[in-house]
């Protein structure tokens, strides 16, 4: 079992989408960029891929500015492009532009061996009243894992 960093979680996407599938991915970076990422500095929240001309890039992925970058700092928005095997990019043309799905960021960690990874998750939407059903499961839950502590008490 290999031992992961976890950089960013993205709590939004699952709360939005269905996963249909999940990949991973490399991810080309400058290198005040993995030292900002490396700090914590990265952010997921609104993040979405998108394959263009047989590539696939990431877009408002946030990576803060490094500190002791000045001038070598790129900007924190830009699309930063994820490497992918042919057969991963054919499945995500296929998903994307036939079933309607998208590409959405779900987290991003370093692995062994230093290298920061992205896990990207072939994705539904969900409608509201998906999002309704699963808030009032988990408030089930708690509420019958709160019932049960507290016959345990008695």
């Amino acid at each position: 079992m290999s031992v992961l960093k976890l950089l960013a979680n993205n709590k939004k996407a699952r709360h939005d989408y269905f996963f249909e599938e999940l990949f991973e991915a490399g991810l080309v970076l400058t290198g005040t960029e993995i030292k900002s990422v490396r700090n914590g500095g990265i952010n997921l929240r609104d993040s979405f891929a998108r394959i263009e001309n047989g590539e696939v890039w990431v877009y408002n992925m946030r990576i803060s500015p490094y500190d002791m970058g000045n001038r070598y700092n790129t900007d924190p928005l830009r699309p930063k492009k994820l490497l992918l095997n042919r057969q991963e990019i054919r499945k995500f043309t296929d998903a994307t532009t036939r079933k309607g799905l998208t590409l959405i960021p779900v987290r991003a960690y370093m692995n062994h061996r230093g290298l920061v990874k992205l896990e990207l998750a072939i994705a539904r939407g969900k409608k509201l009243y998906d999002k309704r059903a699963d808030i009032a499961k988990r408030d089930a839950e708690r509420s019958m894992d709160r019932s049960a502590r507290n016959k345990e008490r008695l």
